[in-house]
């Protein structure tokens, strides 16, 4: 879920240099707008998929499933998301300024997260989930071996004494 993160701020950060704006505290505001929104999509990702792997589907399977199955919600929401915001980043007038940097941030970050990170979010899934199936199985391997070999010197004369 973190490793969403990045692809929205780099969409901010893109956005508003694009613009030529700067890095002021409305932007920072935004930020922080982006990275909640940008993180609860990958956890909706994330919980579907995992509900997938408890259902005892494979971790590429429940990644692509999860990520079908929430694709268009996530669209959709964040699409409203940035269409909503996109007043903010074409204002002009009185205190504009503060209104453009924070709508420019947001656009550009969720517009990225939006449609690279529902890429990625299950590519990490899935890569996360086989380390993590391949390192218990190491630690069941090591502990069924670790238990033969105690097993093995219990069984040896005078061991028990």
């Amino acid at each position: 879920m973190v490793l969403a993160v990045p692809f929205a701020v780099t969409g901010a950060l893109a956005l508003v240099w694009a613009r030529g704006m700067e890095n002021d505290i409305y932007f920072q505001i935004g930020l922080v707008v982006l990275i909640g929104l940008a993180a609860k999509n990958a956890i909706l990702i994330v919980e579907f998929a995992q509900q997938g792997l408890l259902r005892g589907m494979s971790a590429k399977d429940a990644a692509v499933d999860a990520a079908r199955l929430r694709f268009r919600p996530i669209v959709m929401t964040s699409l409203a998301f940035v269409f909503g915001v996109l007043p903010l980043a074409i204002s002009s007038g009185a205190g504009s300024a503060a209104r453009r940097s924070m709508g420019t941030g947001v656009v550009g970050g969720m517009l990225i997260a939006t449609f690279v990170a529902t890429i990625f979010v299950p590519l990490f899934f899935t890569w996360f989930a086989s380390r993590r199936s391949m390192s218990e199985a190491f630690h069941h391997k090591a502990v069924a071996e670790a238990d033969a070999a105690a097993a093995a010197r219990a069984a040896e004369p005078g061991a028990a004494e």
